[in-house]
């Protein structure tokens, strides 16, 4: 019973939507409603600020962080802990508690990593800025990222419970961004649009 609860307890964890609720607390409005139309961080930050953009950020990183610690302290099973991480980023990315309508799971499949290896965690980090630097397109950096970071874990010997979210996290992950493959970025990190 707990190897299926856990899962569901990731999903419903991903799908709080913090940007959602802090930025229409703090200015009254819908995150979605501007921006990229995602409920992101960095959406937050250009509605609310930067302040309120730390905070969701932490916020969405413990998303990820609490459900896969839990399953792997409840269970331990590599099944479950992958399942619990990929279902928190589901969650996340189309949440119960805001219409499916979510952000694009970076944070909170980092938070995964982060309960299981920290190194993991910035082996990561370290390849989704590296490629957004590269290829000049956060999107599209993020759909390699997604497809890549199974793979480089392996080359960094980090085959145990982090390839596993990996591989799980990584593909919901690539399958998002595609969303905004034709997005145009005047800004690497804030996707905001070019000016005409």
């Amino acid at each position: 019973m707990v190897n299926f609860l856990i899962p569901v307890l990731g999903y419903l964890a991903g799908s709080l939507p913090f940007s959602v609720w802090v930025t229409r607390r703090v200015k009254g409005v819908d995150v979605r409603d501007a921006g990229s139309g995602h409920a992101t961080t960095t959406n937050t930050i250009r509605q609310a600020g930067f302040g309120w953009g730390a905070l969701v950020l932490t916020l969405d990183i413990a998303k990820g962080f609490i459900p896969t610690w839990l399953a792997l302290e409840l269970s331990g099973e590599t099944w479950v802990i992958a399942l619990t991480a990929a279902c928190a980023v589901i969650g996340h990315c189309w949440p119960l508690f805001a219409q499916f309508r979510g952000g694009m799971g970076l944070a909170t499949f980092g938070g995964a990593l982060l309960a299981v290896n920290w190194f993991a965690f910035v082996i990561g980090l370290g390849l989704l800025l590296f490629l957004t630097l590269v290829i000049h397109h956060g999107a599209r950096a993020s759909v390699m990222t997604g497809i890549l970071i199974a793979p480089v874990f392996w080359l960094f010997n980090l085959r145990g419970l982090e390839l596993w979210i990996a591989v799980a996290g990584g593909l919901v992950i690539a399958y998002r961004f595609l969303i905004d493959w034709n997005r145009k970025y005047r800004e690497l990190w804030l996707d905001r649009e070019k000016k005409q």
